[in-house]
């Protein structure tokens, strides 16, 4: 369930990519920062990465697992194939065609992160927030999960503004968030414990 999960996963990173109408809240965090440091933005997102790594270390060592593992070193391999196989296949870039390759994306993302959750054998960094914080606080893993999307989505959205000097210069704020970002904000969540409760808990037991 951890290999598949995460794996499968990735492959929706790619097409969420590929529709183009936004990126996730935690890119758009990774984003906003990587554009007011002087470094690449891998070197950006593996420092952040690690930053988190070791707070969860000292957190919640118990979701650094296997999953952990196959996150940071294999998700972004498989995006890269995924966005570039379903770009050989999908043509049309129409908004109707972006707008089902987003809802897909979605659906399988939350699906996927259901199945490697459940497994409980690692998650990946940012997923290990919210978990934590459910785990720690009455608050359920849904609202736990909108609060540090929407989070990633200010903070982010602010810091590609304070780059950008305006909103109208070169576009940094509007070429990471867009209504797929706001849709992830607020309904992965939610998604994501509604797949767990109906389908990869019962499965898993």
């Amino acid at each position: 369930m951890t290999v598949v999960g995460v794996c499968v996963a990735g492959v929706s990173v790619g097409l969420f990519s590929l529709s183009g109408l936004g990126m996730d809240p935690f890119q758009i965090l990774a984003h906003g920062i990587w554009r007011n440091t002087p470094v690449s933005f891998g070197t950006c997102y593996a420092v952040i990465c690690a930053i988190m790594l070791v707070g969860i270390f000292f957190l919640n060592r118990g979701k650094i697992g296997l999953g952990t593992i196959i996150n940071l070193f294999l998700v972004g391999y498989i995006a890269d194939w995924s966005e570039n196989f379903f770009g050989g296949i999908i043509t049309g870039r129409d908004i109707v065609t972006r707008l089902l390759m987003l809802f897909a994306a979605l659906a399988v993302m939350c699906l996927a992160s259901a199945f490697y959750f459940s497994a409980d054998l690692g998650v990946s960094t940012y997923d290990a927030v919210a978990l934590t914080a459910a785990e720690r606080t009455p608050v359920p893993f849904k609202v736990c999960r909108i609060v540090s999307d929407l989070f990633c989505v200010i903070v982010g959205g602010i810091l590609c503004f304070v780059s950008d000097g305006s909103l109208a210069s070169d576009g940094a704020l509007f070429s990471t968030a867009g209504i797929g970002t706001i849709i992830t904000a607020f309904f992965m969540g939610p998604a994501i414990a509604f797949f767990r409760e109906k389908i990869t808990d019962p499965l898993l037991r």
